[in-house]
C-alpha cells in the first residue's frame, strides 16, 4: 500500500503502525502463517526476515517457519532513536535494544537446537537513522560475540544516505563499518545510492547486497548497479522486500531486475544490462552465497532446494533448453509452481495426491 509515498512518510504512516500490531501474538501467528505459506507457494525456500521489535512475536515467526518447513534467518529489529522512530514503536533505550536482541538470540538458538529446524538469529539494526550510536555499537559487539549474520538497510534512498552524512559526516556504509556491522556475514538491503568507494568497502569487508528491484523502483531513488558491484567482487542476492515491494514472487523480481538494468543502460551507464541467466543466478547461487548456504545449485553435496514447475507454453513454443529456461524466468508465477522442496523435504504441493500427475 501507499507506494506513491516517500520512504520516510511511508514508514511513519504505514509501516510502523503495522509492525506495532505484532505485539499481539495471535495477530502475529495469523499473519506469519499466511506469509510463510505464501512465500513457499511462490518458491522461496529461504527467508531473511526483518521481524519486529517484539521478541515473542519473532519467536512466533520462528515456530511457524519450523512448522511449515521454510529455512529462515530472523532478526529482532533494533530501533531506539527518538528522533526517527515513534514513541509507540521503538526500544525504550539502547540497553533494551541490546538486551532484547541477545535474549532473542539465546531463545532462538535454544529452539533451533531442540527442533533441529533450519533457523538462524540475525543482528538487525533497522538502519542508521533508527538507531543511536550506543545501539549500533552494542549490536556490532553482539555480532562478534555470537558470530552471527547481520542485516540492515544501506544507501537505500537519497533521504537515508543524506541523513547519515548530516549526522555522522560519513556515508552510511562507513558508519556501519565503524560500528562493526559490515562483515562477511552481513547482508545490506538495496544499495541504490552506493558509490564506487562504498562498493570497495563492501568488497573489502565481504559484505553482501540484497537487491530488491521492485522496492527500489518505489523507494530507492535509483537503480542498484548490479554489474558494477559484481565487477568489484561484491556478493549479491535477490530479494522481494515485501511490503516495500508489492510482490512476494522472486520470479517477479527477476523480471524487474532485468527491466531495471535496461533502464540503467539506457540512461548512459554502459554495460549495465543483465540477462535472464544473471537474474536467475542472483535468485539462487547469489542469495545462497550471501547467506553462506550450501544451496542454490542442484548438485551432489548441496541442500536439495528446488521446485517442480509447469511450462505453460511447452506445447506451442520452442523446446530448445535455453529458450525453455528464459520462458520460465519471464513467465513463471505461483500458479505454475507445482511443488517446492527445502533440504529434500516437500513443503508445498499444488498437485495433491490424486490428480494423476
Amino acid at each position: 500500500m501507499a507506494l506513491d509515498k516517500p520512504l520516510n512518510e511511508w514508514l511513519t504512516d504505514y509501516t510502523f503502525p503495522l509492525e506495532a500490531k505484532f505485539q499481539d501474538l495471535n495477530y502475529a501467528e495469523s499473519i506469519y502463517h499466511s506469509l510463510v505459506n505464501e512465500l513457499l507457494a511462490n518458491g522461496t525456500t529461504t527467508g531473511l526476515y526483518f521481524g519486529s521489535i517484539h521478541t515473542d512475536a519473532n519467536l512466533v515467526l520462528a515456530k511457524v517457519c519450523a512448522q511449515l518447513g521454510q529455512r529462515a534467518f530472523i532478526g529482532k529489529i533494533a530501533m531506539d532513536n527518538p528522533d526517527q522512530t515513534p514513541d509507540y514503536y521503538r526500544d525504550s533505550s539502547a540497553a533494551e535494544a541490546i538486551d532484547q536482541t541477545e535474549n532473542f538470540i539465546q531463545q532462538l538458538q535454544a529452539f533451533q537446537e531442540k527442533t533441529q529446524a533450519e533457523l538462524t538469529p540475525v543482528i538487525t539494526p533497522r538502519f542508521v537513522p533508527s538507531c543511536t550510536d550506543e545501539t549500533l555499537l552494542g549490536l556490532g559487539e553482539l555480532a562478534q560475540k555470537y558470530n552471527l549474520p547481520i542485516q540492515s538497510h544501506c544507501s537505500e534512498s537519497i533521504w537515508e544516505a543524506q541523513y547519515a552524512v548530516k549526522r555522522f559526516h560519513k556515508r552510511d556504509a562507513q558508519v556501519l563499518d565503524q560500528f562493526g556491522l559490515l562483515t562477511d556475514k552481513a547482508v545490506m538491503a538495496h544499495g541504490t545510492q552506493l558509490t564506487d568507494q562504498d562498493l570497495t568497502l563492501f568488497s573489502q569487508t565481504q559484505t553482501a547486497i540484497a537487491h530488491c528491484p521492485i522496492s527500489n523502483i518505489y523507494f530507492g531513488n535509483g537503480i542498484m548497479w548490479v554489474n558494477a558491484a559484481h565487477q568489484q567482487n561484491v556478493k549479491i542476492g535477490l530479494g522481494t522486500d515485501i511490503s516495500g515491494g508489492f510482490s512476494p514472487s522472486i520470479y517477479r523480481n527477476m523480471q524487474q531486475a532485468i527491466m531495471s538494468s535496461q533502464m540503467l543502460q539506457d540512461s548512459g551507464q554502459k554495460q549495465s544490462r543483465i540477462t535472464a541467466a544473471n537474474a536467475f543466478y542472483l535468485a539462487t547461487i547469489g542469495g545462497a552465497e550471501a547467506l553462506h548456504l550450501n544451496s542454490g545449485q542442484i548438485k551432489p553435496g548441496f541442500k536439495a532446494d528446488f521446485q517442480i514447475v509447469h511450462d505453460q507454453y511447452f506445447d506451442v513454443s520452442s523446446n530448445n533448453s535455453q529458450e525453455i529456461f528464459e520462458r520460465l524466468v519471464y513467465h513463471k508465477s505461483k500458479e505454475n509452481i507445482e511443488q517446492v522442496y527445502v533440504s529434500g523435504k516437500l513443503v508445498h504441493n499444488q498437485l495433491g495426491e490424486n490428480n494423476g500427475k
